[in-house]
């Protein structure tokens, strides 16, 4: 049996997988399973020996280079059945890489997980500088790029990620003329809610140029570019105080050896009676390692933290974890809209791009969104605060307040750009 059968043979247990060789040859791996869409798999000339060397970043280059071919599906469907074959809470069996190669790669990850302020703003931009247009293809009009919060599985993108701005607000507690501070405000989608919302006055802050023309603009079509301002500056370089901190998928930019330095800047930057929420992808088991095809290709830099790891940012520095809130399948929702959208507008950012780019759009898509259906993967909500009186003594209050803010939604302008 060849070692790419070997492979199969090991990895899928239900299917079935049918996999055709360069050579013609085919084999079929799995027993069927009603749960599952059974996929064909076509490999070209050397697309065996990626997946041999490094499954994950080889199947994807070969994916991206069209020598991985599904037929009868997507790249979506191939990898949603390789990790219901793997699933984070059931298996107890690992295709892990060898001892030297772990340990070659646990250094890298230390080493690349220094997040300076030079490497943070090139990194930032790796990612958040590509083209405008790419994002409009696929995001909701408020150009949320975080995880959204479904009400209903079967809730609209657009009626989730706003949604989710209320279920944050509500955590924040703002109160008309607070100073917030929103460290990684992408777009400013989320500054200008909590203004138009709770009457805050909003700092939103970014390295990314390409995000800070756009939120300017946005505030400044809205009429309120006096009341939320938009400013390109690291966070370790802010000036406080303010009442609220609010930061929503940045922290998975700024790398264990930095989260001590993190936490304790947003606390020196609160009041004594302020309150920060963060809101951050997470490991739902322990400290890891970024894969390699995320490493190269979408996030270098970043790193997903483990419950544990953030905890140790902050312990010992007088700063009260207010509440937890873990939220489990929400992303995976929300990958599923942007990767249905990304595969409609294929024609657009082929466009934009190249045929290369658009698959590897997909894979980043597809894998991220099985991360969280049988992954390891979760969203945390963190609520921390400088006082152990600075917020309501129930959390009560958290769930009247979001019930308020949907109920009684103000509209704003939402524009992208």
């Amino acid at each position: 049996m060849a070692l790419i059968d070997q492979f199969f043979s090991r990895a899928v247990k239900r299917g079935p997988l049918t996999v055709i060789h360069a050579d013609g040859s085919r084999r079929s791996f799995g027993a069927f399973d009603p749960a599952l869409k059974p996929l064909t798999l076509r490999l070209g000339p050397g697309a065996a020996r990626r997946i041999l060397s490094d499954p994950a970043l080889g199947a994807a280059e070969a994916y991206m280079d069209g020598s991985l071919i599904i037929e009868d599906g997507d790249i979506r469907d191939l990898i949603l059945l390789m990790t219901a074959n793997n699933r984070w809470e059931e298996s107890e069996r690992n295709l892990r890489p060898g001892a030297m190669r772990r340990l070659a790669e646990g250094l890298l990850h230390r080493i690349g997980r220094f997040n300076m302020r030079r490497a943070s703003k090139r990194n930032v931009a790796h990612h958040y500088d590509l083209s405008a247009g790419l994002y409009d293809l696929f995001l909701d009009t408020d150009r949320q790029y975080s995880c959204a919060y479904f009400t209903d599985p079967g809730n609209s993108l657009e009626r989730a990620q706003s949604d989710k701005k209320a279920h944050i607000a509500a955590k924040l507690a703002c109160r008309p003329g607070m100073r917030v501070l929103d460290i990684g405000c992408g777009w400013g989608g989320m500054a200008l809610y909590l203004h138009a919302q709770t009457g805050a006055e909003v700092l939103g802050i970014t390295l990314s140029e390409e995000q800070l023309k756009i939120a300017r603009a946005r505030a400044a079509l809205a009429g309120v570019a006096d009341k939320v301002r938009f400013e390109l500056i690291d966070y370790r370089d802010v000036e406080g105080p303010f009442d609220r901190i609010v930061s929503v998928g940045m922290f998975e930019h700024v790398g264990p050896p930095m989260y001590r330095t993190f936490f304790a800047k947003c606390r020196e930057l609160l009041t004594p009676e302020g309150v920060m929420l963060l809101h951050t992808i997470g490991r739902a088991g322990g400290p890891g390692v970024t894969d390699r095809f995320t490493s190269k290709y979408i996030f270098p830099g970043g790193y997903i933290p483990a419950l544990s790891e953030i905890a140790r940012g902050y312990e010992g520095m007088r700063f009260f974890l207010t509440d937890v809130e873990v939220l489990r399948e929400h992303y995976g929702h929300t990958l599923r809209h942007w990767y249905d959208r990304t595969t409609a507008a294929r024609e657009q950012i082929v466009s934009l791009y190249d045929e290369r780019f658009f698959r590897m759009w997909q894979f980043y898509l597809a894998g991220s969104m099985a991360s969280f259906f049988n992954g390891g993967l979760v969203n945390y909500q963190l609520q921390f605060a400088r006082s152990r009186d600075a917020l309501p003594f129930t959390r009560d209050y958290m769930l009247e307040e979001e019930a308020a803010l949907r109920e009684e939604e103000r509209p704003f302008m939402l524009q992208s750009g």
